[in-house]
């Protein structure tokens, strides 16, 4: 493609920009409310593909963990949860590309949502954010006073603290269905999302 032809196609993307519109000045309202976040979240976890468990500790989530084998199997793990061991060091890998083959990794999300089981995570925790998406396996470890009813409640946090560089809402492993229509979970992201509730 000649720069020319480049130059026309973004004028016209430009010219076709939708109209801004301000961010709403409250996320006050009548929004849904459930009696159990815990269940709801579980509720939506699995709905998505995931798999969801309550746990009293971080100790228990490592030892549930040491029983899958795909765990056992696993020859790079990358944990950035104290207490559940791993054996790459993020803070040591300067390139990025070097993570191609992780096999696990085991986060503590910053907020999770109820209403469609999403995950928050930033790049303040891990050196490099593709971590959150190279990997095969993924598990997430959650405090129950992280879990929020909606969407509204978690921006209200949000717009409430330093946004990070980067940040973005996870939610259950990757499919597709665009190949007859027939659902393949695991197609080109993570192949397995697990979801543990901690006391906390």
């Amino acid at each position: 493609m000649s720069d020319a032809s480049r130059q026309q196609i973004l004028q016209q993307l430009r010219r076709r920009l939708p109209t801004a519109r301000s961010l709403p000045e409250t996320l006050d309202g009548d929004w849904i409310r459930y009696p159990d976040l815990v269940e709801q979240l579980g509720r939506m976890v699995t709905s998505v593909g995931g798999s969801f468990e309550q746990l009293p500790t971080v100790q228990d989530v490592w030892r549930r963990l040491q029983n899958f084998p795909e765990v056992q199997s696993a020859q790079r793990v990358v944990s950035l949860v104290d207490g559940i061991p791993g054996n790459v060091d993020l803070a040591k890998t300067e390139d990025p590309h070097l993570l191609e083959d992780v096999d696990f990794l085991i986060s503590s999300g910053e907020i999770a949502v109820a209403e469609n089981g999403a995950v928050w995570v930033t790049d303040q925790q891990p050196k490099h954010r593709v971590v959150y998406f190279i990997n095969q396996y993924l598990v997430f470890v959650i405090p129950r006073s992280r879990i929020v009813a909606t969407m509204h409640d978690a921006y209200r946090i949000l717009l409430g603290r330093p946004l990070p560089g980067f940040g973005c809402f996870v939610s259950g492993p990757s499919k597709t269905a665009d190949i007859e229509q027939s659902l393949v979970i695991g197609a080109h992201g993570c192949r397995s999302l697990q979801m543990y509730v901690i006391d906390g």
